[in-house]
Parts: C-alpha cells; sequence; structure tokens
C-alpha cells in the first residue's frame, strides 16, 4: 500500500515520526510509525526513489512528483544569505537567520544540483578569511613586540577561534558535506578543508611555524629545568601541529634534538658531580617527566624515541662509568633499593644487562678473592663466605628479579674465587662444621643449625678438592665421637645425609663406618660388663673401649706411655675377653684418645675431675709423693716431651689448677717443680679441664694434606691403569683428557704426567717405540 504526501505527513505528525537518513538518495527522510516499512522523502529531489517494506521483499517503484521551479535570483539570493551568516560566524557575531531555515536553503540549493557550485564558494569564503588571519602573524611591530608565551597563545587562539568556525559552518552546511562532498571521494570534507586551509595558509609559513615550534621548545626546556609552564596550551599546539599533519616534520625532528643535546651535557656533567645512588635516581626521575610530558601533551608516537634518547644519553653513554664509580659502592653497602632501581634502568638500554652481568661477576670474584686468599682472615673465613653469598643471594633475588643468568654467573663466580687457594677453604669448612656440630655450641637451636648446615653445602658444592674436606672432617668427626663431644647425634647423620647426596655413597662409606663402629662398641661394652661380673676378682676401674676400624679412622701415631699396674691388667682382661670373641684380629692402643673420670680429695671436699689420659697419668704420681719435678714426670710417665709441657700446663696454669708450678708463669720449662694443690676451690663437684693437647697442631694440619696428597696419587694411579686397560693403546693427550674427565679433584698436568711416568717404570704401561706420545697397556 502507497500513501500520498499528505496522508504520510499527516500519519507521521500524529505517530512522532523520527528522521534518519534515506539509503538511496541520502536525503533525510521521514519513518512512518504506524508503516514502519516506508520511507517518505519530503521535497524529494528530481530523481525517482524506491519505498522499500520491510517485511516483503518486493520494491515499489515510485514515481516522484513533477518538481517546482526555483524563483529567479533564488541560487544567488540564497547564496548571498549564506555568505553573511559564514561572515557573522567567522566574525563572531550574532547571525541574521535562523540556522533551520540556513540549513534548509543549503538543502534546497543541493537538491537542484546547485551543490558543486556552493561548495567552491564555501571553500573560497573560507580561504580568504584564513588568508586575512596570517597578516596577524607577519606585522612586523607586532610579531617583534610579543614574547614567545604571548605569541603562542596568540596562535592558540587563532586555532580555536578556526575549530570553532568550522565546526559551525559545518553544521550548517551539513547537507552538501553529507550527499555532494561523501559522494565524491576526491573532494575533502568541510572540516579537512578547514584543516588543510589552515595548514596551507598559517602553520606552513616558515616565519609563523618557526617561531610557534621555538615558542614551543622555549616551553618544554622552561619545564625540564623546573619552572611550571601552562600544559594545556601545549597540548593544544601540539594536537594542532598534529591535526594538520605536521607535528613530525615541523616539531618532533627538532624536539628529539634538541633532547638530544640536552641530555648529553647533563649527563656528562652531572657523572661528574654526583654520586652513583644520586645519579640513578636523577635518571629514574627524567624518564618518569618524559613519559609524564607524553601523556600529558606531546604525541603518543613520540614516546619510543623520546624515551630511547633519554636512556641512550643518560644511561647507555655512561654505563661503563655508572658501573665503575659506583657498583662495588652499592654492593658493600646492600643498598638495595638503589640496586634494584640499576637494575630495572640497565635493563632498558641495549647491552646494559649483560655489561651489568659482567661487572657482578667481577665484583664477586674480587671480594671473594680477598675473604679466601688473606691467611689473616681464615678464622673468619667461612662465616665471611657464608655472609657474602647470602648477600648476593638477597641481590639476586631481590634486586636483580631471579633473573637466572645472574645467578649462575654469581656461582660461576663463588667457584672461582674460592679454589684460587687450593685446599684450606675446604679445611676451614670442615672445622666450622665442628665448631657448629661440637658439645658447648649454644648459638643455635636444631632448626637454626640444619639451615646452617643447609648454607655450608651451598658453599661445599663450589670447593673442587672434596677429598680435603673428607680428611678433616673425618679427624674431627673422630675427635667428636670419640670424646663424646658431639652436640646432637641427629645433627650428625644429617650432615652425614647431605654429604651423601651431595658425593655419593663412595665419599660417606668410611663416615658411616665411624657411626657404626661407635654403635658396636657400646654392644661390646654391654657383653664386656656381663663378663667382668663374673670374673673372681672384679676390678674397682670402671672399663669403656671403642673398638675402631683402622681403615675407617683417621691414622693415629703409635704413643708408648707407662700405665699404671691396675689400668695394665684391665686392658690384658679386655683383650682376652675380645679376642675369644673375634679370633685373628688384632688389638692396638691408642692412649692419646683416652680419657678418664678421677675422684680427687681437697680440703673444701670431694670433687671429681674429667682428664685425659696423660692428664689422668700425671695427677695419678701425687698419690705417690707430694712434689715432682718435670724430668721426673716425663720419666715415670713416658709421655713424649712437647705432648707433657701441654698437659702440665692445662693442669697447672689453666683456670681449674690443680697443682702449684713453682716458679709460677704461664708457660711450663725444663726444671719446673709440681705439688697436689690442696687447696683448690670449684662451684661444681663434676671439673672438665680442658685438654690443650686437643688444639690442631702445625704438624697434624700438614701430615692430614700430606694424606690427602698420597691418596690423590693412588687415585690417579688406579685411574690411569683402569682407562688404559680399558682402552689398550691411547695417546698423551687422550689420556690426559679421560683423567680429568674421571678425577674429581683439581691436579696439574705436571702431576698426572710424573705419575704415568711412574706407572712406565713399574711395567703397567709402555710407550710406542715410533711414536714417544703413545702408551700401550701391559697386561
Amino acid at each position: 500500500m502507497l500513501l500520498s504526501d499528505n496522508a504520510c505527513k499527516k500519519i507521521n505528525k500524529q505517530n512522532k515520526t523520527k528522521k534518519s537518513c534515506c539509503p538511496y538518495c541520502r536525503a533525510q527522510a521521514l519513518t512512518c510509525h504506524l508503516y514502519p516499512g516506508l520511507l517518505f522523502v519530503p521535497n524529494p529531489p528530481a530523481m525517482e526513489f524506491w519505498a522499500t517494506p520491510k517485511s516483503q521483499h518486493l520494491l515499489y517503484k515510485v514515481k516522484a512528483r513533477d518538481r517546482p521551479k526555483l524563483a529567479e535570483n533564488y541560487t544567488e539570493d540564497t547564496w548571498l544569505k549564506l555568505r553573511d551568516a559564514v561572515g557573522a560566524i567567522q566574525n563572531s557575531t550574532s547571525i541574521k537567520y535562523n540556522l533551520e531555515e540556513l540549513y534548509q536553503a543549503v538543502e534546497n540549493l543541493c537538491s537542484y544540483k546547485v551543490s558543486p557550485t556552493l561548495y567552491k564558494q564555501l571553500r573560497q569564503v573560507c580561504e580568504d578569511h584564513v588568508q586575512a588571519q596570517i597578516h596577524q602573524f607577519r606585522e612586523y611591530p607586532f610579531l617583534c613586540s610579543l614574547d614567545n608565551l604571548s605569541f603562542l597563545k596568540r596562535m592558540n587562539r587563532c586555532w580555536q577561534d578556526h575549530c570553532r568556525q568550522t565546526i559551525m559552518i559545518r553544521s550548517i552546511f551539513l547537507f552538501l558535506d553529507r550527499t555532494y562532498v561523501l559522494q565524491n571521494s576526491l573532494l575533502p570534507s568541510i572540516w579537512d578543508t578547514g584543516l588543510e586551509l589552515f595548514r596551507t595558509h598559517i602553520v606552513s609559513d616558515s616565519a609563523v611555524q618557526k617561531r610557534t615550534v621555538e615558542g614551543i621548545l622555549e616551553q618544554i626546556e622552561l619545564e625540564r629545568n623546573g619552572e611550571t609552564v601552562d600544559r594545556s596550551l601545549l597540548r593544544s599546539l601540539l594536537g594542532m601541529l598534529s591535526d594538520l599533519q605536521v607535528y613530525k616534520d615541523s616539531f618532533e625532528e627538532r624536539f628529539l634534538t634538541e633532547t638530544n643535546r640536552l641530555y648529553a651535557a647533563e649527563g656528562q656533567h652531572l657523572m661528574q658531580e654526583r654520586d652513583v645512588p644520586e645519579y640513578l635516581h636523577h635518571v629514574a626521575r627524567r624518564l618518569e617527566e618524559e613519559n609524564d610530558r607524553i601523556v600529558s601533551y606531546l604525541d603518543q608516537s613520540t614516546q619510543k624515541r623520546l624515551i630511547s634518547c633519554v636512556e641512550k644519553q643518560l644511561l647507555e653513554e655512561h654505563m661503563t662509568a655508572i658501573l665503575q664509580k659506583g657498583l662495588s659502592t652499592l654492593l658493600d653497602e646492600n643498598r638495595v633499593t638503589e640496586l634494584t632501581l640499576l637494575y630495572q634502568l640497565f635493563s632498558k638500554v641495549k647491552g646494559g644487562l649483560p655489561t651489568l652481568l659482567q661487572f657482578w661477576r667481577d665484583y664477586i670474584k674480587s671480594f671473594g678473592g680477598e675473604i679466601v686468599c688473606t691467611p689473616e682472615k681464615d678464622k673468619d673465613m667461612v662465616q665471611d663466605l657464608l655472609d657474602f653469598k647470602d648477600k648476593m643471594d638477597n641481590v639476586a633475588q631481590s634486586c636483580f628479579a631471579r633473573n637466572e643468568s645472574f645467578i649462575n654467573a654469581m656461582k660461576e663466580a663463588f667457584e672461582t674465587f674460592i679454589n684460587k687457594r687450593p685446599n684450606k677453604p675446604a679445611e676451614l669448612i670442615a672445622k666450622y662444621v665442628d665448631s657448629k656440630l661440637r658439645a658447648g655450641n649454644k648459638e643455635a637451636t636444631e632448626e637454626e643449625l640444619e639451615r646452617i648446615l643447609d648454607k655450608i653445602m651451598i658453599i661445599f658444592r663450589f670447593i673442587h678438592g672434596k677429598d680435603v674436606f673428607e680428611a678433616f672432617y673425618k679427624k674431627d668427626l673422630a675427635k667428636r665421637l670419640l670424646v663424646g663431644k658431639s652436640a646432637s647425634v641427629d645433627a650428625e647423620k644429617s650432615m652425614l645425609s647431605k654429604l651423601k647426596h651431595e658425593c655419593g655413597a663412595a665419599f660417606t662409606s668410611k663416615l658411616e663406618g665411624m657411626f657404626k663402629d661407635m654403635e658396636l662398641s657400646k654392644d661390646i661394652m654391654i657383653q664386656f660388663k656381663q663378663y667382668m661380673q663374673n670374673q673372681s676378682e672384679p676390678s674397682n676401674i670402671e672399663l669403656t673401649v671403642n673398638i675402631l676400624t683402622m681403615g675407617y679412622w683417621p691414622s693415629y701415631t703409635p704413643m708408648e706411655v707407662h700405665l699404671p699396674t691396675e689400668m695394665v691388667k684391665l686392658q690384658e682382661v679386655f683383650k682376652l675377653f675380645y679376642l675369644g670373641k673375634h679370633s685373628g684380629r688384632k688389638l692396638q692402643w691408642q692412649p692419646t684418645l683416652g680419657h678418664a673420670v678421677l675422684k680427687a680429695e681437697f680440703k673444701e671436699g670431694k670433687k671429681e675431675l674429667q682428664v685425659s689420659l696423660f692428664q689422668t697419668l700425671v695427677l695419678l704420681m701425687f698419690n705417690e709423693g707430694e712434689e715432682f719435678s718435670m724430668e721426673e714426670i716425663r720419666a715415670a710417665t713416658g709421655i713424649e716431651e712437647g705432648e707433657l709441657k701441654r698437659t702440665l700446663q692445662s693442669l697447672a696454669c689453666g683456670k681449674a689448677r690443680v697443682l702449684n708450678k713453682n716458679p709460677r708463669g704461664k708457660d711450663v720449662e725444663d726444671g719446673d717443680r709440681f705439688n697436689f694443690n690442696n687447696d683448690f676451690k670449684h662451684k661444681l663437684f663434676r671439673i672438665k679441664i680442658n685438654q690443650i693437647q686437643m688444639k690442631e697442631t702445625v704438624e697434624e694440619q700438614v701430615s692430614t694434606t700430606e694424606r690427602v696428597f698420597q691418596d690423590r696419587q693412588y687415585q690417579i694411579d688406579a685411574a690411569v691403569v683402569r682407562i688404559m686397560k680399558m682402552r689398550k693403546t691411547l695417546s698423551h693427550n687422550l689420556l690426559v683428557s679421560e683423567l680429568y674427565n674421571q678425577l674429581k679433584f683439581p691436579v696439574k698436568p705436571g702431576d698426572l704426567k710424573k705419575r704415568i711416568e711412574s706407572l712406565i717404570d713399574r711395567d703397567y704401561m709402555e710407550r710406542d717405540k715410533e711414536t714417544p706420545n703413545q702408551y700401550h697397556y701391559v697386561a
């Protein structure tokens, strides 16, 4: 069903029609609410149009009614009216005509194919007005009298006025913009025309553009120097350059050049004046300021190049200088905040992290090498290493974002410097463990002790000569077990478990054997006590013996001493008992490891003295006499002179002085005489008299080290024979390479050569007659 114009208008008036755009002729149309499938175009152009019901797929062709002719001079009069309105807008005066009337006038002209002429006339009027605006910027007195800020404000006001005027003009000529201009792709829209005219006649003027850009750069420089500027003005003007598509060519390149110049000079100046922490904070603040400028008024497209420019001039150009000047200080003082900032900043620049990584590695090697290679610091070496490792771990975790490269570099650096001084770190680590596991260590609870052992194992992993650690650890463990000075069996076994996990079962087999010997000894002593109870003449001395398997324990130098008759008899009883159960074995007594509890009577009363076997032999002499010289004591006990002096010193010169020395003094000399101190007083009933001989002597250290070297020679020999037996024939270089792969301790090529020569001399292998550098296995 088709409606007449009048009927449709009436229906739409009653049903509050809404306006839309006709999809076929782009003329404003009315949608009928009663018949929503119909579109009605009032005052249709001279053309046929199609009415399409939404409910059907049929098209109804409607013949437009005959179009009335325009009145004479209508086009000219209408244009004059429109031109006056445009002029009023441009001059910011009131418009004489109703805007709807003006819009309708444009629509009418477009309906009668006047659009091309109307578009040209409008463009010309706008162009004339914009051309007139340039004079206010070109006049000589005006151009010179205004400062840059005033010039920018005038330019901004001109730009804002132009934008406001263009929007109002476009609203009047909207029909032209949406019909004729839209259908002609080569024509710019009214808004684009306004931009083009402003760009061509004002901004592209060299004097105006130069003054504008210089003014903007001046304001930015003032802000960088700490002064307050009008950011909204800068945002508007830079938005103008961006809208006019001259931002990159006219502003950005020069802006980046000035930024480069500014920060290059600033970087050189501040690197000389400020310390590194202050400089890093300054760089971070500058980067934050530049990012804020991008958000506030610069174009987003500038961000990457601007930030890159700042980072290059303040960081990339000074990376080495920053690290040389300040990294050591930051790490020494544990400046976590500044180290975090340093890592974040260096991660932004090309080559930053690799450079930081190298300096970090060098610092660890240098600092750690000083700890390890300074003999004066040996006493605190292990604790210093643990503290240093904790500190570097914290830096890697907290400041360097757990970066795997930095963690691996730290491990590599620790392994390098800790092996600069062969054997000593391994020895001192073993002694440190001994100090923590020994009874009397009240510094830590069991949980803290476990954490300390875990930290020690981390340092232990870096050591190449683990056999040195094993030798000293075994010697100290033996003392703890035999003298009963172990703080905790659980802690001992925990340490043993850690070593087994780290180095394998072969490494701890002897240590585990030591624990097994101690447990078996307890069982043997239970049986021995039962055996003694069945004897016809029970002894008044209680004997405890530890049976040690020689291969498990450190080797001890035998020392013959003169034991009291009662002790000798008891030894023979035990020997008879033990060999009766284990035939074919041989017992070798070690008096240096023995200890005893003596009952003593003083004027104050009875006391018990916990002493070594050597101290026991000396004290028992005073049951036979009142006073003895040192020579008499040595003859009676058979104790070696150096050991005897240390023993007498502990009894007469220590805290618990059960003997008096004449003459008095801290050291024992030949000719000194000793007598029993009846006046001895002590608040405790059982008194432990410290044994000076328990301290490790230089000779013992050298002896332990020599045993390690001897064991290494045996291991090298065994490895050479094993390889040659399997390969039969091998060149010298390949043999040395195979040995390095198999041996678990550091060894020099010269030492390997000596062992190979030794095996050749002993006919385990021979040189090739024609090629001396090649070896053959001798079966």
